[in-house]
């Protein structure tokens, strides 16, 4: 006979404590922007290390150095541009989108909403509003026998 079996009710079915694995994911988690602050203060440092190495060398370096980041900032700008006209594109495809696809989803929602609108209107007024003026009358009559029956007494 297992430990699991149908025939052993009596047996309590044993608890599994939580697993390493959920551990691992808050742990890395909490790491992430640890990370990314230890990385932050990494080049930050580089960036005053690098400064203070600049001021105290040559002007014929610091030149060297200047071009190197203008033709960086140049790569970077080319970058920029691009990944822009990328966003306008994409842009310009959503506007399409939601005038030809969207736009017309909503006022066929809204033409049928109208029209459960005036269902609902026309059953309110032919078949709810006769229902209750009949069970009114129907009570009223209950009513009026009773009192009838009651007078008799």
């Amino acid at each position: 006979m297992s430990e699991f079996s149908p025939e052993s009710p009596s047996q309590a079915v044993p608890v599994e404590p939580l697993s390493s694995t959920s551990v691992g994911v808050e742990e890395k988690k909490s790491s992430v922007p640890i990370g990314l602050i230890i990385l932050g203060v990494v080049l930050l440092v580089g960036l005053i290390v690098g400064a203070v190495l600049l001021i105290q060398s040559d002007n014929e370096t610091t030149a060297r150095v200047r071009d190197v980041f203008i033709i960086f900032m140049a790569l970077e700008s080319l970058v920029i541009g691009v990944a822009l006209v990328i966003l306008i594109v994409q842009l310009a495809i959503l506007i399409n989108l939601i005038n030809h696809e969207i736009r017309p989803i909503i006022q066929s929602t809204n033409q049928t909403v109208n029209t459960l609108k005036g269902t609902v209107t026309f059953l309110s007024d032919n078949l709810s509003e006769p229902v209750i003026k009949l069970n009114e009358y129907l009570a009223g009559i209950r009513k009026l026998t009773e009192i009838l029956r009651i007078s008799r007494k």
